[in-house]
């Protein structure tokens, strides 16, 4: 798997360009999944596990890999099936989200794709709401589903939604009573987070699913007359969106000057330093990891204190 894994870092021009490439696995049937590969490190056979005791029955145990501690989760067993049955040689995704690292374990790894988010799709109405997908594809004519890896890590290690005391004053919750934020998250866990935050920040919140649902609302809203900019305070949006991902959504939203003065927060749980550069790139006004929750309740802070000076 080295050999796959080895140009992962030369990627990064796929972004921007509404593509992704996505690795895929299988879990113990026949059904393939898929994982965005700019959050995955490496993949590795996996190595000699230590069992940790009181630790949620989907960490199979920690790897020490490269010097550091990392906690590996059995996928299967995350969601929702009775856990990995021929574990014979497994795999070990490790993957990086919201600034934690972490090892996957799955049966077996193909290969790596190169899509289009436009060949992305939201999982298929009567799905429920209990299953762990936040998209689906076809690839060679066979479905792909992709986990909802953000509903996972929450059910496994639950973050604190909180907001700290002292990051939001009576004075700005009383202003932000008037205000709206408009949020962009495919992932039900990611959007629910965000949508408590802001509430408690004060703010009315509006909160769709993907790129191509907030363009084709904004577009609906310009077409009435109406400035984004003036009936929202922000728009805060996740990166890996079906359909169409928050770096296409943040410049085409730029090049159209009827909504170009909006302010738009990247909100995602890809690494750092790469979409710093990309936020330039697009025209995004700011980019903030996921999940903190006193980070991103100051962000509205700060832009409520800025909209009043205005």
């Amino acid at each position: 798997m080295a050999g796959v894994m080895d140009s992962v870092n030369q990627r990064t021009q796929l972004v921007g360009q509404n593509r992704l490439e996505l690795l895929l696995f299988r879990l113990d049937g026949e059904q393939l999944y898929g994982i965005n590969v700019f959050k995955v490190r490496e993949v590795l056979q996996c190595p000699k596990l230590t069992l940790m005791p009181k630790s949620s029955p989907v960490v199979c145990g920690v790897a020490n890999i490269r010097g550091a501690t990392i906690p590996i989760l059995d996928l299967a067993m995350a969601t929702g099936s009775g856990g990995l049955q021929d574990q014979s040689n497994p795999f070990v995704i490790i993957t990086e989200y919201n600034t934690k690292t972490q090892g996957f374990l799955v049966r077996s790894v193909e290969r790596i794709v190169n899509m289009n988010w436009e060949e992305i799709h939201p999982p298929p109405k009567g799905t429920g709401r209990d299953h762990y997908l936040t998209a689906v594809t076809r690839v060679d004519n066979q479905l792909v589903e992709i986990i909802d890896v953000e509903k996972v890590l929450a059910e496994v290690a639950p973050t604190s939604e909180a907001i700290s005391v002292g990051v939001v004053d009576v004075e700005t919750q009383h202003k932000a009573i008037s205000l709206r934020v408009l949020t962009v998250d495919d992932s039900s866990v990611a959007r629910k987070q965000v949508t408590r935050c802001l509430q408690t920040v004060g703010v009315e919140v509006v909160a769709l699913n993907d790129g191509r649902q907030a363009l084709d609302y904004l577009r609906k809203l310009v077409d009435e007359g109406k400035k984004p900019e003036e009936e929202f305070l922000m728009m805060i949006s996740d990166i890996e969106m079906p359909e169409m991902d928050g770096y296409t959504l943040t410049a085409e939203i730029r090049n159209d000057p009827r909504m170009q003065k909006l302010h738009i927060i990247l909100h995602t749980s890809l690494s750092g330093v790469f979409n710093q550069a990309m936020v330039k790139k697009v025209g995004a006004d700011d980019f903030l990891a996921k999940f903190r929750p006193d980070d991103l309740a100051s962000r509205v802070v700060d832009r409520i204190k800025a909209a009043d000076h205005s």
